[in-house]
């Protein structure tokens, strides 16, 4: 069982050409609310950040909402992300995860929030909306 937290707010998911700086203020906002991913590939420069904030000239799918596995877990454990993306597949909830070096976080689009919640407690996570 974990502690899964629904963070306030819409989130984003964008993306950027590759080799896009990183856009001014993106990092440093101004109540430090929300958490932002910055991914970059010989592709693409991805950014997941809250809807508020969403670079200019990116392509934009929003809107998300975000939820936080509870942690710090220790980056030997193995089955995290699984226990909480398994049941989301299993409900069929489209997921976008990403990782910190503490936690894991997972997008699922807003207008499937409720069906999230629902197949992370039948699971038996705990989830504090």
């Amino acid at each position: 069982m974990l502690d899964i937290a629904l963070l306030p707010g819409e989130y984003a998911v964008c993306r950027l050409a590759a080799g896009s700086a990183v856009p001014a203020g993106l990092l440093s906002a101004g109540d430090g609310a929300g958490v932002v991913s910055i991914t970059s590939s010989a592709d693409e420069t991805s950014i997941i950040c809250p809807a508020d904030r969403v670079p200019r000239d990116a392509t934009v799918e929003t809107p998300w909402r975000c939820l936080q596995v509870v942690g710090p877990f220790h980056l030997a454990l193995t089955g995290i992300l699984a226990s909480v993306v398994g049941p989301l597949a299993d409900a069929r909830v489209n997921i976008v995860a990403f990782s910190t070096y503490d936690t894991d976080y997972v997008l699922v689009p807003a207008v499937r929030l409720d069906e999230a919640l629902a197949a992370l407690s039948t699971a038996g996570h705990r989830v504090a909306a």
